[in-house]
Order: C-alpha cells, then sequence, then structure tokens
C-alpha cells in the first residue's frame, strides 16, 4: 500500500492474516475476531518463552503511515490482549493496545529487536472500548491511545528497524485460554503529521 491510496481502508482487499484464526468474519467496515487458545507474541525475556502464534490482519504498507483503530473487548482472563502491531519477522515487531494483568486491563507495548521488553501502566478509561493510533516515521514508532478519538496520549516512541515494507495491522491473542471476542472498527490509514508527538 502506497501512500496515494492511504484514503478509505477496505479490509478485505489488501488485507490479509498472520496466524488466521478458527472464527472470524467481516460485517461492514468492521473485523470481529474469536481468539484460538494460547495465543501470543513474546521473544524471550523473564519467562523464557517464544510464541509468534496472535493474530494480526493486516496490511503491507511502505511509505510512512497513521494506522488508526477503535478497539472493542471485554478482557477478563490474564494475558487477554487487543490492539494494533507493526510486524517485519518473528524478532523484530511492536505491539500494543490493552492487556489483562494484576487483575485488571491495563494499556501497554512490547517492543521486541531479537528480546521483548514490556511496559504497561493503568488505563484511565473504558477498556472495553478505545481507539489506537500506531504512526510509523522514517526509523521512529509512535504509538497514542485515545478514549474518545479527540485526545490521544503518548504511550510510546521508540526506533524500528528500517524496511522496504511493514506488515501492520490489528492485532489480538489470549496466552491463557481461547474466546476472547474482539471487534475492530473505525480502522484509517493516513499520511502523519510532521509533529507525530505534539499533534491529534
Amino acid at each position: 500500500m502506497q501512500s496515494s491510496q492511504f484514503n478509505d481502508v477496505t479490509l478485505h482487499k489488501e488485507f490479509k492474516w498472520l496466524n488466521e484464526p478458527a472464527t472470524w468474519q467481516i460485517e461492514s467496515h468492521s473485523l470481529r475476531v474469536i481468539t484460538d487458545n494460547k495465543t501470543d507474541f513474546w521473544q524471550g525475556t523473564w519467562y523464557n518463552f517464544y510464541f509468534n502464534t496472535a493474530h494480526v490482519y493486516g496490511v503491507d504498507i511502505s511509505d510512512d503511515f497513521n494506522f488508526t483503530a477503535c478497539i472493542e473487548a471485554d478482557f477478563t482472563t490474564l494475558y487477554d490482549q487487543a490492539g494494533l502491531t507493526i510486524y517485519l519477522d518473528e524478532k523484530r515487531w511492536l505491539k500494543a493496545g490493552i492487556e489483562y494483568n494484576d487483575g485488571q486491563p491495563m494499556i501497554g507495548s512490547v517492543h521486541t529487536n531479537g528480546t521483548s521488553d514490556w511496559a504497561t501502566g493503568e488505563y484511565h478509561g473504558d477498556p472495553r472500548k478505545f481507539w489506537l493510533r500506531l504512526t510509523k516515521v522514517r526509523d521512529v514508532v509512535c504509538v497514542k491511545y485515545s478514549t474518545d478519538k479527540v485526545k490521544w496520549t503518548l504511550l510510546r516512541l521508540c526506533q524500528f528497524p528500517v524496511s522496504e515494507k511493514y506488515f501492520v495491522g490489528l492485532m489480538c491473542c489470549t496466552p491463557q485460554r481461547q474466546g476472547l471476542e474482539v471487534k475492530f472498527s473505525d480502522v484509517s490509514v493516513s499520511v502523519p503529521n510532521k509533529d507525530i508527538l505534539h499533534s491529534n
């Protein structure tokens, strides 16, 4: 997908699955997914396990971009997750969104460049419906989240490997169970502003 095609995102044209779940469907302009069992992205750190099984419905993008979506789910079980991902290969990716941890849904992100890190914090909104934006400019990725698609809060700023193309998409997984139902809607891809840190 080139920047000249960044207007309307059609979820069934250029999108494809990484780790397709058993149950999913496109409804109008939304995607509904029910997660498979023991699905996750993680590489090594602390837990010493290696998962590359999270569900991602994404598209290849070669230019700088904003990728934005509304995400709805009822997170109830340890490590239930839904959000967005930018992915190059099993060892180089970033995922961000809501993850159930310490008895509550938390906002967080994991950046993997060989091994995984994890940064998380309390989410001060309704975790059952939120917006997430993943922006890539040159070798930098910026992640922001919103409770209303008006005010955006910075979640992460990090370097990311330069590539000819990036697989970017809607991500969900459940390491401890199956059956999390997730709805993705309001999906858009656009050209980022010059100031990715201080613009909505």
